[in-house]
């Protein structure tokens, strides 16, 4: 495959990106840019993302896959990641992308926290995609959290062959607290700030972006937030969609690394 590795970015924030070329070596109509996940999010879906764009690139859709700072292969401390400088981050990629496929519409493919810095970063005006595709975006950062730390303390129980009960009474004592670590990841403490304050209502979409909400049939969190950006009068529709992608468990031994079901809706999208 025309898969390039590079960095670009800013001197003082450099990214790790991988540049999926078209296959047939033209620029087509269409490029996409990839916002993956947070933590052991991102690292669960790095194979799925990377055929993803392969595909992709077969079809003749150029693609960008990236870290963003302190994350993956980028470099920086993890310790200092937070939404602000991430969601700059997505948009130093956009322009990288701009500027490696010429002419395309460029269409950002969200996934979890990734998806929810698509939004941040599409209402900031700074950079502007045709559309978004937000797999399960995550609109309330403090229920995120809160799920996160429980499958780090369920994680725990299983790893030990004498489980750590400090862990277990520590979430019954303080369930909402936010966490300091998550299934191997520091969250700053900036992180933990912004997560908290992160609420539907501080997501709205704008009328510029073409948005296509991706979730499962019983999360009905996210389709209330798509059902107010629609009262709104936004461009946005909600498809519920059933995969068999686990978000933060090992990959044994029912959770597939690389749905084809999951393959399929994802580039179907683009084309809706």
């Amino acid at each position: 495959m025309n898969a390039h590795p590079f960095m670009f970015g800013p001197a003082s924030r450099q990214i790790f990106g991988v540049f999926h070329a078209a296959g047939d070596g033209r620029h087509g109509s269409t490029a996409v840019l990839v916002c993956p996940p947070f933590g052991q999010e991102g690292l669960r879906t790095h194979r799925f993302f990377k055929v993803l764009a392969e595909r992709l690139a077969r079809s003749g859709i150029a693609t960008l896959r990236f870290d963003f700072h302190g994350a993956g292969d980028s470099p920086g401390d993890e310790s200092e990641g937070e939404l602000d400088g991430w969601r700059r981050d997505l948009c130093s990629a956009h322009e990288e992308l701009r500027r490696r496929a010429p002419g395309s519409r460029i269409v950002w493919v969200g996934a979890r926290l990734g998806a929810t810095l698509a939004v941040l970063a599409a209402r900031n005006g700074r950079c502007d995609p045709a559309r978004l595709v937000l797999w399960e975006p995550v609109i309330d950062g403090r229920r995120y959290a809160r799920h996160l730390r429980e499958q780090h303390v369920a994680a725990i129980d299983t790893t030990f062959c004498i489980p750590d009960l400090v862990w277990r009474r520590n979430l019954a004592h303080d369930p909402d607290a936010l966490p300091e670590e998550a299934l191997g990841t520091v969250l700053s403490p900036a992180l933990r700030t912004q997560l908290g304050a992160l609420a539907p209502e501080s997501l709205p979409l704008t009328a510029l972006h073409d948005t296509l909400v991706l979730t499962s049939p019983d999360d009905q969190h996210t389709a209330q937030w798509a059902a107010e950006q629609q009262s709104r009068h936004m461009p946005v529709r909600l498809a519920y969609f059933q995969h068999r992608l686990d978000w933060t468990a090992d990959p044994y031994p029912n959770s597939a690394m690389v749905p084809a079901d999951a393959l399929n809706r994802l580039q179907g999208a683009l084309h809706e």
